[in-house]
């Protein structure tokens, strides 16, 4: 790699053995009139998470700035000046026709339209991240990506006559088109780091080739050291042990043998979430996408969650609490174990530094909502709506917003900010929602 190759790009590549392992930016690769003059670019991640929230211990009970976290949201005590809380949204275009409101919620739930009732025909419409992605997405490796924890196919039936697809999906590049996620960590890991791997088969080919992705390229590293400044170095160091650290968490959960996708049914979900949430970091961190989607389960997920406290059933199972205290009790657990894991992720973008000496989250806005409101009464009105970031400057956090209006229309307002020019956005969109800076 020499010296012009070094500065011909945002982006900067060590390689070896098939191995592509993206660099962040270093101000040495910069020319000398771009050192100072790189901003950092704007960049959304919108953050599913299944079967709605129990809405009393969610929503603060006041206005403003001086609004009381709520039980669920306590874990995000240290980041409450990042967040911005919306609550009354609604998304009516996810009301089904019939049986099927995760099915219909989830597939409105960036598209903001009414999904066709159907097992083999699909019909939708754009999600709100492709159409951001359209103009952040310019010069980057990937203009989006789709991530989830949770796989399966989207043929067949997944809720009361309603494909799989609006189920498993939430970004939509056309009215017939999911965009298939990305899902668990150690795929993201190989997509991201280790192209020259994945044609090999099976895990064990996979770990046995690359042994590691930093013993490939730590010959390369090394002599770029000599070429960049003291901090500079200082990051690289950084930036390999980050990625050193969750390879070894990969490996820790790795099951030996082929599989579908990473286990989620157990305590090892928490780890599994982590390893998905630095990657998710560092892909932001490299510039490699600016656009990301993430679903923690699929809409209606049932997975059990009985590695918590006190919790003794499957999510959409005690979803339908018929009001029963104790069951939710035990909504009221998951949900705040959600939030402790966005938490984690908000953390990490809050502590890692930009290229214009800010963090990731000032640059970033983190859209965190869920298909329906109360799982038991599969309400699309009064959605839990939580961002978190800045997104350069252009969303005030540290409030608590009442807002009885559209989803779609806070897709404007981020359209907008992100220089996607939007009147209105989905089938009941009425205009940007106001407020947002």
């Amino acid at each position: 790699m020499n010296r012009p190759m070094l500065q011909s790009s945002r982006r900067q590549f060590l390689r070896g053995s098939g191995a592509m392992l993206a660099l962040p930016v270093l101000e040495s690769a910069l020319p000398k009139w771009a050192r100072a003059a790189e901003k950092a670019p704007q960049r959304l991640l919108f953050y599913f998470v299944p079967n709605g929230m129990h809405m009393p211990a969610w929503t603060p009970s006041t206005e403003g700035t001086d609004y009381e976290l709520t039980p669920i949201l306590k874990p995000l005590e240290k980041l409450r000046s990042e967040l911005l809380v919306i609550s009354g949204l609604s998304n009516l275009p996810g009301r089904p026709d019939g049986a099927g409101d995760h099915a219909g919620g989830t597939s409105a739930f960036l598209t903001c339209a009414h999904a066709l009732k159907s097992e083999t025909e699909l019909r939708l419409g754009v999600s709100v991240d492709q159409l951001a992605a359209s103009k952040l997405g310019q010069g980057t490796r990937f203009a989006s990506l789709p991530l989830g924890m949770e796989g399966g196919a989207s043929v067949g039936g997944c809720d009361s006559g309603y494909s799989c697809a609006y189920s498993q999906n939430i970004s939509w590049i056309g009215p017939k088109t999911p965009l298939a996620k990305i899902a668990g960590p150690q795929l993201l890991f190989d997509l991201l780091f280790q192209d020259g791997a994945q044609t090999m088969g099976s895990a064990e080919k996979r770990n046995r080739h690359r042994q590691s992705v930093l013993d490939f390229v730590l010959r390369d590293a090394q002599s770029l050291r000599g070429r960049i400044s003291r901090s500079d170095r200082d990051k690289l160091d950084e930036y390999m042990h980050s990625i050193r650290e969750v390879e070894q968490r990969l490996q820790t959960l790795s099951t030996g043998c082929d599989a579908p996708g990473p286990p989620t049914d157990d305590v090892r979900i928490g780890e599994q979430l982590k390893a998905m949430s630095d990657l998710m970091v560092l892909a932001l961190r490299c510039d490699l996408t600016r656009v990301m989607t993430f679903m923690l389960g699929n809409g209606g997920s049932n997975r059990p969650y009985d590695f918590l406290p006190n919790v003794k059933g499957a999510h959409h199972e005690l979803s339908h609490h018929r009001n029963q205290p104790s069951i939710q009790a035990q909504l009221q657990t998951i949900d705040t174990w959600e939030v402790e894991q966005l938490g984690y992720l908000l953390n990490l973008l809050k502590t890692t530094k930009d290229r214009d000496g800010s963090t990731l989250l000032d640059s970033t806005l983190v859209i965190f909502a869920s298909e329906v409101s109360d799982g038991n009464s599969h309400d699309h009105t009064g959605l839990p709506v939580l961002l978190a970031g800045r997104l350069g400057g252009t969303v005030r956090p540290g409030r608590h917003l009442r807002r009885n209006e559209p989803i779609a229309n806070l897709y404007t307002s981020i359209l907008n900010a992100v220089g996607v020019p939007s009147t209105k956005f989905g089938e009941d969109g009425t205009g940007p929602l106001q407020g947002l800076s």
